[in-house]
């Protein structure tokens, strides 16, 4: 049955609609057209707007462009855009997509060509109420990363955490500078990176270690660096441990509620030196740790259990310091519809957990968590709960616009008197350290 473009007359709150038609490009392939309208309405009188996304070629069939979460995450980070339409070669059309993803190089004549041959079909889903000056100045916009090439490793199911993908990438983080990492992603938020960890090739004399690529190279995971942003400013905040404390163990203790790819833990076991424990709900997930992320047995214990149960379980039997921990560090997220990804869940900010999580802490320990807040709103009734039980709050602002973390203790503290910064500062740039700030 033909498509009827009056539907499209009106935005409609979060409606998605998706459908193929011929490409002008190509007698043999098709083009998809994914048209998303947000879900948060516009309050003010003027039009809405309309936005065009070309997809990357060779990434149709990525979570970020084939699936309406990850359409709506490039609709939620273009502000006041009312409708969001994705057009690119219909993933589902045949085999013409590599298993290896290289960056196309641009022409932008081919660009602008196809622009002008899509620019009727932008005008014919657009909204009616869209004035007619406005119809030329629908934008179509490129979508650029850093991901220069990347290749599959392995898609799975977790009971808890639904499909996820593992991937090994090639970026460029400056200039000119490219690096490899090892990827998890979530299909329920295909735009974020979940975990990742660096990889480096493998000295051979079979292949130049100056030009290597995600083909033809063996790799070796790369545990002594955290490349993830918020987790660097989580390992700064050790320093707020109060070391001069009389009950400070010579081996500090770390309780890691969420463990990801497990770079976060294997960090603390093998470069810090603290005994690790760790908390993950999904099992998929574990596995993916120890097969992908170099997870091992000996650098955490790790429990397969509900964080929140865990915590109120364990302090409930809780009897002497020595069972105890001197860092918590929590990394968990939930996923909004309208927000997208918030951190912590707030179920997990309950004033019971948190009375349970202090118990499980030494006098000199602290409590460490990644935040991302959907407002600000949220932010400081979440501080509020910390204020509530803990004795005092600190935040390290991660700088990328998005994370915070935030840091509880159970005692007052002395700055002077934390985690050898020396101990910390080969790994931590002194900018976190720094920038360590109580609220």
């Amino acid at each position: 049955m033909a498509l009827d473009v009056r539907i499209f007359e009106n935005i409609s709150p979060s409606r998605f609609i998706s459908f193929t038609i011929p490409n002008p490009n190509s007698s043999s392939h098709l083009l998809r057209v994914a048209v998303l309208d947000s879900p948060v309405q516009s309050t003010e009188s003027s039009s809405p707007r309309v936005a065009a996304i070309l997809v990357p070629k060779y990434r149709e069939s990525d979570w970020i462009f084939s699936t309406e979460s990850g359409h709506l995450q490039l609709l939620l980070n273009l502000p006041d855009i009312s409708r969001l339409i994705l057009i690119g070669d219909d993933p589902d059309g045949g085999s013409g997509f590599p298993a290896v993803f290289h960056r196309p190089t641009g022409d932008e004549d081919e660009f602008e060509r196809l622009e002008m041959r899509l620019k009727p079909l932008v005008v014919a889903l657009s909204p009616k109420t869209l004035i007619r000056d406005e119809f030329d100045d629908v934008p179509f916009l490129i979508y650029d990363d850093n991901v220069v090439s990347s290749i599959e490793l392995e898609k799975s199911v977790g009971p808890f955490v639904g499909e996820m993908l593992i991937e090994d990438v090639e970026i460029e983080i400056d200039h000119g500078v490219r690096e490899f990492r090892r990827r998890l992603r979530f299909k329920r938020m295909p735009n974020l990176v979940q975990s990742d960890i660096k990889i480096i090739p493998r000295v051979s004399s079979s292949r130049s270690i100056f030009s290597p690529s995600l083909t033809g190279t063996e790799f070796k995971l790369d545990l002594t660096e955290l490349v993830h942003p918020y987790l660097v400013p989580m390992v700064a905040s050790l320093s707020l441990i109060d070391y001069h404390s009389d009950k400070f163990k010579c081996r500090p203790k770390a309780l890691c509620i969420g463990v990801g790819g497990g770079g976060l833990l294997s960090f603390l076991r093998l470069q810090l030196g603290f005994e690790v424990t760790g908390v993950e709900i999904d099992p998929e997930v574990l596995r993916i740790a120890r097969q992908y992320f170099g997870l091992e047995e000996s650098s955490a214990r790790v429990h397969v259990e509900d964080g929140i149960e865990f915590l109120k379980r364990c302090s409930s039997t809780c009897d002497d310091d020595d069972a105890r921990f001197d860092v918590l560090m929590v990394d968990l997220d939930s996923t909004d519809p309208i927000h997208g990804m918030t951190a912590p869940p707030v179920e997990f900010v309950a004033n019971d957990v948190l009375l349970a999580a202090r118990t499980l802490l030494v006098p000199s320990g602290v409590f460490v968590i990644n935040v991302i807040p959907p407002n600000k709103a949220f932010y400081q009734e979440l501080q509020g709960k910390f204020r509530h039980v803990f004795s005092e709050l600190y935040e390290i602002d991660v700088g990328n616009g998005e994370n915070f973390v935030l840091i509880a203790t159970v005692a007052p503290r002395d700055l002077k008197s934390g985690f050898p910064r020396e101990n910390l500062t080969p790994a931590v740039s002194k900018k976190f350290l720094d920038a360590i700030h109580r609220i």
